[in-house]
């Protein structure tokens, strides 16, 4: 299937609770039509101890956007 984005695209939020945050497309899902766009969406997520992380806890990352409410700039 193909999408309007890329990796690595500069775009703009569009739609829904982050509508007008711009970014860089770090991942694309066609699969489940999502991209996640570096800054615009942060999640957190609990982790548990590994030996990367000897702490565990929480960490925010970049979570998923419905391909649809994002549009490419440029």
């Amino acid at each position: 299937m193909k999408t309007h984005v890329k990796k690595g695209d500069e775009v703009e939020v569009i739609a829904g609770n982050h509508k007008g945050k711009r970014g860089t497309v770090l991942s694309v899902n066609v699969g489940k039509s999502q991209v996640i766009v570096e800054g615009a969406r942060k999640i957190k997520k609990a982790t548990r101890p590994t030996e990367t992380n000897p702490d565990g806890g929480i960490i925010e990352q970049d979570g998923p956007i419905h391909i649809s409410n994002v549009k490419k700039l440029g």
